[in-house]
């Protein structure tokens, strides 16, 4: 039996250890700070945006997709992004995020769907962004713990990666595009 217990053991720490420096979560600001080009948020989320997206369940399956309309307004260091979505369930939500810029890198943000204050850090072409999201009553109106993860192309384009977690679980992954709307561009 002890032979058992040492085997399981070593499994935990395998799995905590992987789950530390080898995953999603192991990123860091700091592993971004030389890459380029530099995301400027006030610049990057302003004006209209397209994103389109896939949202994964627990099992790693798509459960559900989004288009979303932006549309990002800034005056000095504040500013706000609005997001319009349409789900392929054809449920619509909308959010509007009132970010502050801060000092070397930070940022905050709230929104109405946020408990208590986003922090954010900007490192190189990445964005990281802590936050707990309320889930719309429909969804069973759960609390998440979210990391967001934007990282910005050499053609401007944004993809976003993001983890929700619940009780340290992984209980869903969002991958979308951002980018300049079509109508923007011109």
């Amino acid at each position: 039996m002890s032979a058992l217990a040492a085997l399981l053991a070593l499994i935990l720490v395998a799995v905590y250890v992987r789950s530390r420096h080898f995953s999603f979560r192991s990123q860091k600001p700091g592993d971004y700070v030389d890459r380029g080009p530099e995301f400027l948020l006030n610049e990057h989320l302003s004006g209209d945006i397209l994103s389109e997206g896939v949202i994964f369940g627990p099992d790693g399956r798509m459960t559900n997709s989004f288009v979303a309309q932006m549309s990002g307004k800034w005056d000095g260091e504040s500013g706000v992004l609005s997001e319009n979505f349409t789900y392929s369930n054809d449920r619509q939500q909308a959010r509007a995020w009132h970010i502050t810029l801060g000092k070397a890198g930070r940022f905050t943000a709230t929104a109405d769907d946020i408990r208590g204050v986003a922090q954010g850090w900007i490192s190189g072409s990445t964005v990281k962004m802590r936050y707990r999201i309320v889930l719309p009553k429909e969804a069973g109106g759960h609390v998440l713990d979210v990391t967001d993860w934007l990282y910005l192309t050499r053609d401007g384009a944004i993809i976003n990666r993001s983890q929700m977690r619940k009780f340290g679980m992984t209980v869903a992954e969002l991958v979308a595009t951002m980018r300049p709307a079509p109508d923007a561009r011109d």
